[in-house]
């Protein structure tokens, strides 16, 4: 095994197979994917990459793996009817899917995600887990299936990329997508405790021992499925970690300064793509695809006539101009959209920006408690996550050399 040194887990051990997977060009790549865009602007600590994000992610997903199948056995055995085999090898294909989760990041990461193609037939565009998928089943593939290791589990890529988006062809092993994508999936738990160490806050640290030491598979009364879940006595690390996570989307990830460095990252990718969108993940478009990355686009904006790295340099960016509170109300959404309007009119380009995901849904995907033989959603039994609403706050940006004439503006139509 070859160990790393990581500033969050201590140690990450890796055999030589996943060695050779992250000694491709593809997973390379991520070193040169910034974990967090632009947000070194605002925090310049945050230099972290997809790459150390990705290896935590395994080391997290295999933690949780081991403790859930050590706490679980006799009812994954007798219930589930894993043999010892099955679990051997479903633990190989959950610290690769872990590995690869982010593999098809596009460049500075969630912010280039709006320049996406849409799906052919469909309104609906792809993801980045799209073109995860899509790098696995074709750059990845051989190292993947034809590695000496593979031998004794002939696990597929195909199996890989199935775990990561979620498809029943690979049955019983869809149970361990929960530990990729979830509110307790070892994403999170990793981006969370590794953003926080490299920004200098405090907000999305929670007992991660804790939360691993109280995670069980469990049968849903409902609809009979199995699930991973927190034992009641867990309910706090539970908590802990959504109020970790509502904190950081609060006061880093939705950070007004941070927000408005998004503004600046579409308005580069835009003019990079030539107003249009990525390669789509097809088999031509994952080659040009992976040939674009952070370092690219800095190459890039260094050689051209833009007014962009100006825009960086001096920090010229796109202002708040106007605001409405966490939760706006009927009244203060109208009057944001009398304000876009009015600016618009004035020939000014203002930029309204809002959140687009939720920090915890609840009826939705919700983490599962188990009480004696039930379970019942967090939100359910803890008045903390209840109380905490969805941030639906809405900002206005607009051109730093143009605020005065925006604000007199805004002033008429509020009388603020």
């Amino acid at each position: 095994m070859k160990e790393i040194r990581d500033p969050i887990h201590g140690f990450i051990y890796l055999n030589d197979w996943e060695l050779a997977i992250i000694d491709t060009p593809a997973f390379q790549r991520l070193r040169r994917i910034g974990q967090l865009g632009f947000t070194n602007m605002v925090y310049p600590s945050a230099c972290h990459s997809r790459f150390e994000h990705s290896l935590g992610v395994m080391h997290v997903a295999t933690r949780m793996y081991e403790r859930i199948v050590e706490c679980s056995r006799s009812y994954l055995k007798d219930e589930l009817k894993f043999s010892d085999d099955d679990l051997e090898r479903d633990k190989v294909i959950v610290r690769l899917a872990a590995l690869l989760h982010d593999i098809g990041h596009s460049p500075f990461s969630h912010s280039g995600e709006i320049f996406m193609p849409e799906k052919p037939g469909e309104e609906n565009k792809y993801k980045h887990e799209d073109y995860s998928a899509a790098i696995i089943e074709s750059e990845l593939k051989e190292v993947i299936e034809k590695h000496p290791m593979n031998e004794k589990y002939n696990i597929k890529a195909s199996e890989i990329s199935a775990l990561l988006q979620g498809s029943s062809e690979i049955g019983r092993t869809i149970l361990w997508r929960d530990l990729i994508t979830s509110h307790l999936d070892a994403d999170r738990a990793d981006y969370l405790l590794r953003d926080s160490y490299h920004i200098g806050v405090k907000y999305g640290q929670f007992d991660l021992d804790r939360l691993i030491n109280c995670l069980r598979v469990v049968r849903t009364h409902d609809t009979g499925l199995p699930i991973i879940a927190v034992n009641k006595g867990g309910i706090q690390v539970a908590e802990s970690l959504i109020i970790s996570r509502y904190m950081m989307f609060t006061q880093v990830y939705y950070h007004h300064t941070r927000r408005a460095y998004d503004i600046l990252v579409n308005d580069i990718l835009k003019e990079f793509l030539n107003g249009g969108c990525f390669p789509p993940p097809d088999k031509e478009g994952i080659k040009i695809y992976l040939d674009l990355d952070d370092w690219k686009i800095f190459e890039w904006l260094a050689a051209t006539d833009n007014k962009w790295m100006e825009i960086i340099t001096k920090r010229n960016h796109y202002r708040v101009i106007f605001e409405t509170h966490d939760t706006p109300d009927i009244e203060e959404i109208y009057k944001c959209e009398n304000i876009l309007l009015e600016l618009e009119n004035h020939g000014i380009d203002a930029r309204l920006d809002e959140p687009e995901r939720s920090w915890y849904q609840s009826g939705k995907e919700e983490i599962m408690i188990i009480e004696d033989d039930y379970c019942s959603p967090l939100s359910g039994l803890s008045s903390i996550v209840k109380g905490l609403r969805f941030l639906s706050k809405k900002r206005i940006y607009g051109p730093s050399e143009e605020r005065e004439l925006s604000k007199k503006i805004i002033k008429e139509i509020t009388g603020k």
